[in-house]
């Protein structure tokens, strides 16, 4: 659901230069209208208001695949006018669900059998997916209150302040108090002795994080789960373990498969992992993996006689497209181990080109680890002449988008930039890419300090209170003008925008 924030009076029609040929009249922006209009018409209306969007390809502040083979969109086409839900009427669809579910939680380690079936579902993405693993979490731990006679109403989960937005709709939505390890100055992930410290007997798991969005680094999923046992041994708790994997499930089997994150350790009894993101299918397709059938309450999963067979059912939502499982399925056979290990290959290496390339210039600190997520995530050494936000807005000049932010609690005194290296990011962009940035730094370098701050400012989203500032400003030195506007920015971007809502 998107959230209007334009105010119908504001724009009360919609023009087309091109559709002139077909339609004299201006049509209402906020209202169905009144007549039919030519379906040449509809496109080229809807087309040109596109053409202002963001090129996808360029935009590096995702991490969703925007790029696959033809044959894949092909098979995505022909599948687009199936309901999912309707599994006694596509069969062959229901059965291409079940076979990912199932590769997919082998590729995690799942203690299955030769032909003992997998437990899990394909959603909408991660979000829906973590929400249906809480969710399991959750009941679980009511259950084993209830049967020992001790309140239930207070549980939690814990997790590192550098989680995405999900998990706190998880937490506010479904009741659940989340218990947040706050980051620091060059630790920009979950402690896993402090995520174990704050455990109680109210808490339904730990999420840890495989990739996360901040700087695509992996979380110690091996060292939490050995804290993990020791404290559940001496306490008597049996607190498990999720791992979110939306964006490094699909990387770590393939080239780090000697990492122990997933199924092989004891108390790990979730993963969710995205296909739309390194799992390389269009948005929108998640995943949720569960350990055992034991470790998913029967009394969640619904079965309904809707259309003529019982269909067992554990989502949010009921229809959905068939599209994605199918782009899934033709992604993990048509690549294969091998295929997914070379491509993940190519972006670490791509990542590792465009660090160097960064590197080179001497103006930046790397803040993205070698082995996690491949991205780089970089900040300036020196921002009192300009700062990040700057350089991500000037960059928009040459089609790029990269997004600047401020890390969480406790290091949001932390600006960085971060490049997200795709499948179709090639080595050739990598390099293009550092171009244009040194191209910004020299033109940031050129310009007085007050004409960095009305370039800091020229965002029209930025609040008024800001201009003001910059304004009063004025007088001051180049310096305090730059702490100023930089602070400002800050400021906008922690009340404005939620940082870890990019993805």
């Amino acid at each position: 659901m998107a959230l209007s924030k334009t105010a119908p009076e504001t724009d009360v029609s919609i023009h087309s230069t091109f559709a002139s040929r077909y339609v004299r009249a201006s049509l209402p922006r906020f209202q169905i209208p009144e007549n039919s209009i030519p379906k040449e018409a509809a496109y080229q209306i809807i087309n040109d208001e596109l053409m202002l969007d963001g090129n996808p390809r360029l935009n590096l502040a995702s991490f969703v695949t925007t790029w696959m083979e033809p044959e894949c969109d092909k098979l995505i086409m022909a599948a687009i006018n199936k309901n999912y839900v309707d599994m006694d009427e596509y069969p062959v669809t229901t059965e291409l669900q079940n076979r990912c579910v199932n590769i997919i939680a082998r590729l995690f380690n799942a203690p299955l059998g030769e032909e003992e079936a997998a437990m899990g579902v394909g959603t909408v993405g991660s979000s829906e997916a973590i929400m249906l693993a809480g969710l399991a979490f959750k009941r679980k731990w009511q259950n084993r209150r209830k049967a020992e006679g001790k309140p239930y109403d207070r549980p939690n989960i814990v997790t590192g302040a550098n989680v995405q937005v999900c998990w706190e709709k998880f937490a506010r939505y479904f009741e659940v108090e989340l218990k947040e390890v706050k980051l620091r100055d060059g630790y920009y992930v979950m402690d896993p002795e402090k995520a174990v410290e704050m455990v109680d007997e109210n808490t339904i798991c730990v999420a840890a994080i495989l990739g996360s969005t901040l700087n695509g680094e992996f979380e110690d999923v091996k060292l939490l789960n050995d804290l993990l046992v020791r404290k559940n041994t001496l306490t008597g708790w049996d607190t498990p373990i999720h791992v979110d994997a939306a964006s490094g499930g699909f990387i770590a089997p393939f080239i780090y498969p000697e990492l122990e994150w997933d199924f092989r350790l004891p108390l790990v009894k979730s993963i969710n992992v995205s296909g739309h993101k390194y799992g390389l299918v269009y948005a929108g397709i998640g995943w949720v993996i569960w350990r055992s059938k034991a470790d998913l309450p029967d009394e969640l999963v619904f079965h309904i006689n809707y259309l003529g067979a019982d269909q067992p059912t554990f989502t949010l939502n009921f229809s959905k497209g068939s599209s994605q499982i199918i782009a899934q399925y033709y992604q993990l056979i048509r690549l294969g181990f091998k295929g997914y290990k070379c491509i993940m290959e190519n972006c670490r290496d791509n990542a590792m080109i465009l660090k160097q390339e960064l590197e080179k210039t001497g103006r930046f600190n790397i803040i993205s680890k070698d082995k996690g997520v491949p991205l780089v995530a970089f900040s300036l050494k020196d921002n009192s002449g300009h700062n990040e936000f700057e350089i991500s807005d000037m960059l928009r000049r040459f089609g790029w988008i990269v997004p600047a932010y401020t890390m969480p609690p406790d290091a949001q005194h932390v600006t960085v930039l971060r490049v997200v290296i795709r499948e179709d990011f090639s080595r050739t962009l990598a390099e293009r890419l550092a171009l244009d940035i040194e191209k910004v730094l020299h033109e940031l370098d050129s310009m007085p300090a007050r004409v960095n701050a009305k370039l800091a400012i020229a965002n029209g989203e930025v609040k008024s209170d800001l201009r003001h500032a910059a304004v009063a400003a004025a007088k001051k030195t180049a310096v305090e003008i730059e702490k100023e506007v930089t602070a400002a920015w800050k400021k906008f971007v922690l009340e404005s925008r939620k940082v870890n809502g990019v993805c």
